[in-house]
């Protein structure tokens, strides 16, 4: 059914008359007559006494009246809703974030965004870069941030190119030691992240390309506690600067090692196949010209 027709019939019993419908929707007394007679021969039936002097509704006008007019009205909702979506007014930003450093590099721009729309609701997940890529390739978030994926299916904005430091405590024999590399680390016992975490599956493959496994001593999701841990000597820990920096007190040292390929290139990632939301877009945007470092 043709919603211009029902429209066009809604405005002549609303205006009481063809030429004032006609003017109200910007269209010829003819096209609105045409439309009306177009809905009646589609629907079989005579909606209007044109015998009367006024505009005046058969019986079956009266019935395909009511909801003709309900229909408008809900495409009128549905039109406002939709402009209002495009418009970012309202929507809902999913969002998957890790646990490391989301707040040392987001909160500022969870501020911004918020400020510009302050009615879309934001949706977040809080969990390792490897869990939160599956989410998205489930679409039950359309963000990820996480390290940069290898598969040319996503699209990537970096936010921050980090090199990875060496915690360690200070009677730990490689303090003294300069030029340090992963192949030093074997035998060391190490304090990874908890499963799931992207940068767990970093530290390891590097590792075995050196042509060992890290011995595991402990795991945790919490940057203090594992500097805390290291600290107490339980092992040392691979971390990217920026939180090694912010993390660390009087009883570790923080090293640099001599890997250029460690770096923690962490960004957003998203479906190139998946058509994001407005809001999801402006989001990026917003990150794309707030972020730490390119």
């Amino acid at each position: 059914m043709n919603i211009k027709n029902l429209k066009a019939f809604v405005a002549v019993i609303r205006h009481k008359g063809f030429t004032p419908a006609a003017a109200s929707l910007y269209l010829t007394q003819s096209a609105i007559s045409k439309a009306v007679k177009s809905l009646e021969e589609e629907l079989n039936v005579t909606l209007l006494n044109r015998k009367s002097p006024e505009i005046a509704l058969t019986f079956a006008g009266e019935i395909v009246y009511k909801r003709a007019l309900a229909l408008s009205l809900e495409l009128d909702g549905l039109f406002h809703e939709i402009n209002e979506f495009k418009g970012m007014i309202r929507g809902v930003l999913r969002l998957g974030l890790p646990p490391l450093a989301s707040g040392l590099l987001f909160a500022s721009i969870f501020t911004t965004f918020r400020s510009m729309y302050p009615d879309i609701e934001i949706e977040l997940i809080e969990q390792g870069g490897g869990a939160l890529m599956e989410l998205l390739n489930k679409g039950e978030i359309e963000i990820a941030v996480t390290l940069r994926p290898e598969s040319s299916e996503y699209g990537f904005l970096g936010v921050i190119n980090d090199p990875l430091r060496l915690v360690l405590d200070k009677e730990n024999v490689l303090v003294s030691s300069d030029n340090i590399d992963l192949s030093h680390l074997k035998g060391q016992p190490f304090i990874l992240f908890e499963k799931g975490f992207s940068l767990n599956k970093m530290i390891t493959d590097a590792c075995e390309k050196r042509g060992f496994y890290p011995k595991v001593s402990v795991r945790s999701a919490q940057i203090d506690f594992i500097v805390d841990l290291v600290s107490a000597k339980f092992g040392i820990a691979l971390l990217p600067d920026i939180l090694a920096r912010q993390h660390g007190h009087k009883d570790i040292f923080i090293k640099e090692l001599n890997e250029a390929d460690l770096v923690w290139d962490i960004g957003l990632a998203w479906k190139k196949e998946v058509e994001l939301s407005p809001a999801a877009r402006a989001w990026i945007d917003l990150v794309k010209i707030n972020r730490h470092v390119v």
